[in-house]
């Protein structure tokens, strides 16, 4: 049997000089306990075990689409419904206090690629592999009448990507180039080009509403202006492919993109030349990512079959969700009231987390509310001590995720002594040191 004590090395405790203060292993006034930090040490140790031991992050599983669900939408005025989008050319309305689907509508032939809810609430678009873009009522249709799309629209291209404007009766899909439309008409007010390759993400900045950023196969991330008929001609070129971007709802600069190279890359688009922050701890690609309403932290979708969460300003995840039976996870969604987070997967389930996993759900009373706040502050003081940091940081990990963190810190640990290598063997000088955050831009196009 262990048993730990607090102990204390005498040595610690003697003067080196006669002029060095006394050290003494308590605090002598006597509106202190004596042994204060160590019973608080205590007590934010038990607390960290304890919020370890209450994470049941999983809340349920929203299943019946019939194929993969391809992408998700989040309704702007009702924190209760969600859209979702399914490969089978099926879009399912959910009411998430029931955990049941109200409405479904066979929207599209082949996949769903996008969708969006009008700035009202009142009706939403869809785009699929049909070529199609169409608009419908946010309400069931009445008894006889026939579900049929209140406005379509037929492109020459396949469409890849929706968003609405925040606060006009205006939209961008994009494909080949992205587009910007009117509601009220059938052709493009203004079509935005940049290369040639195809254009698989659109998002508007929810709050320099005019500004949108775009993701190109050509590995490109294309800034644009709404007022002008060409892009801003910012563009930041990086080593692999950007599946999608998110605006932060609170800073207006800052947008975080989703990458193929397992990464995910934070920047203001005032200071292009190199990320903000990298965020790295997936091991296969990233798929897509959203911001919480407080824009402190988001959360991102990978290949790798799980969903983790990011802090804005740290390169590590706080948290990873995952379930035994999850395959790739290609949508996520953070609610607007902040409490949950939503992922759609290939094998044709929503899930439904909590977006702090340890949290208690229902009406909390006075003195549990108190209690819980200065067991927070306990963890936040004794946050960066081993013990505590180590069961607060620990997450089991399926398998196939631990021995790809274990291979690719081999990886890592072999570059890094080639590159030492390298330094020693050559000319001072000759060999730079490239910092993290510039290693993964190719180039910035202004």
């Amino acid at each position: 049997m262990r048993v730990k004590v607090l102990s204390r090395n005498p040595d610690d405790y003697v003067r080196d000089t006669k002029l060095d203060l006394q050290r003494v292993p308590r605090n002598y006034d006597p509106a202190l306990h004596p042994f204060e930090v160590a019973r608080e040490y205590v007590r934010a140790l038990n607390a960290t075990k304890l919020e370890r031991l209450f994470a049941k992050p999983f809340l349920s599983s929203l299943d019946g689409h019939r194929d993969g669900v391809n992408c998700m939408a989040k309704h702007p005025k009702s924190l209760s419904t969600v859209l979702s989008g399914a490969c089978d050319g099926e879009v399912k309305i959910w009411n998430l206090t029931n955990r049941q689907c109200i409405r479904t509508v066979q929207a599209h032939e082949g996949f769903v690629r996008g969708m969006c809810v009008r700035f009202c609430g009142t009706s939403f678009f869809t785009v699929g592999d049909d070529k199609t873009v169409k608009q419908w009522k946010m309400e069931s249709p009445e008894y006889g009448e026939e579900e049929e799309p209140i406005h379509t629209i037929l492109g020459k291209t396949v469409y890849t990507g929706i968003d609405h404007h925040w606060k006009e009766p205006v939209f961008a899909t994009c494909g080949h180039q992205v587009d910007i439309w009117d509601e009220q008409r059938t052709s493009p007010k203004c079509s935005l080009t940049w290369g040639f390759d195809s254009i698989s993400s659109v998002k508007f900045n929810p709050i320099e509403t005019y500004l949108l950023g775009s993701c190109a196969s050509d590995r490109n991330i294309v800034l644009y202006d709404m007022r002008k008929s060409t892009p801003l001609k910012k563009v930041v070129i990086l080593n692999m492919r950007t599946n999608t971007l998110c605006w932060n709802p609170m800073e207006a600069f800052i947008f975080t993109a989703a990458n193929e190279d397992y990464n995910l890359y934070t920047f203001d688009m005032r200071f292009l030349e190199s990320p903000v922050m990298v965020h790295m701890d997936h091991v296969s690609a990233v798929l897509d990512v959203d911001y919480s309403p407080t824009g402190k932290e988001f959360v991102s979708a990978s290949f790798d079959k799980s969903v983790r969460i990011f802090p804005v300003d740290k390169g590590r995840s706080r948290e990873v969700y995952h379930t035994k039976r999850m395959q790739h996870v290609i949508t996520v969604k953070w609610t607007s009231d902040n409490k949950y987070i939503l992922c759609g997967s290939d094998e044709m389930n929503i899930r439904l987390w909590k977006a702090n996993a340890s949290e208690k759900l229902g009406v909390l009373a006075p003195r549990e509310k108190a209690a819980m706040n200065y067991n927070q502050k306990l963890k936040e003081k004794f946050q960066f001590h081993p013990q505590i940091r180590r069961i607060a940081q620990h997450r089991h990990l399926p398998k196939s995720i631990y021995g790809q963190i274990k291979e690719q810190r081999i990886m890592r640990e072999a570059r890094r002594r080639k590159e030492m290598n390298r330094r020693k063997h050559s000319k001072p000088g000759s060999v730079p040191f490239v910092p993290e955050k510039k290693k993964h831009i190719v180039a910035v196009v202004k």
